[in-house]
């Protein structure tokens, strides 16, 4: 008789405990959709950055400049790489990748120009999908 009140109970307390929920599990929710890109980027060209501001900017340059800066602030781009490309005429001659760490953030990079290089020459800040956000033309030795 114990044996089977001991049984009894065994089976009243471990019965519910192997019983498992056969409804099903909801589906997971749907990502969140990537909110739109709202970069925004002021650039300028210079001769120099001094304390991380540019100096001596402008769009018409001497030949013997040698160096040209394309400082820019990024808004609303951090954690994108954001790419300088510079143009003699229409053959690039120069792309340079810069990781945006923060919002807003200023970056800089500089290209050497030859003497020899004179005329119309442009600079882009392009994002990663190659996308223009912003153009820069500017001259040397004219």
């Amino acid at each position: 008789m114990k044996a089977l009140l001991m049984l009894g109970m065994l089976v009243g307390v471990a019965g519910p405990v192997m019983a498992q929920d056969s409804t099903p599990a909801p589906p997971p929710a749907p990502a969140p959709a990537a909110a739109p890109s709202d970069v925004s980027v002021e650039a300028v060209l210079a001769r120099s950055v001094v304390d991380r501001a540019p100096q001596d900017t402008g769009t018409a340059f001497p030949d013997s400049v040698g160096t040209i800066v394309l400082w820019m602030r990024a808004t609303g781009a951090s954690g994108q790489t954001l790419h300088h490309v510079w143009f003699f005429g229409d053959t690039e001659v120069g792309n340079v990748p810069l990781t945006v760490g923060g919002s807003p953030w200023r970056t800089w990079s500089r290209k050497t120009v030859p003497a020899e290089a004179k005329g119309a020459w442009h600079v882009e800040v392009r994002d990663d999908a190659g996308t223009v956000l912003k153009r820069i033309d500017f001259t040397v030795g004219q």
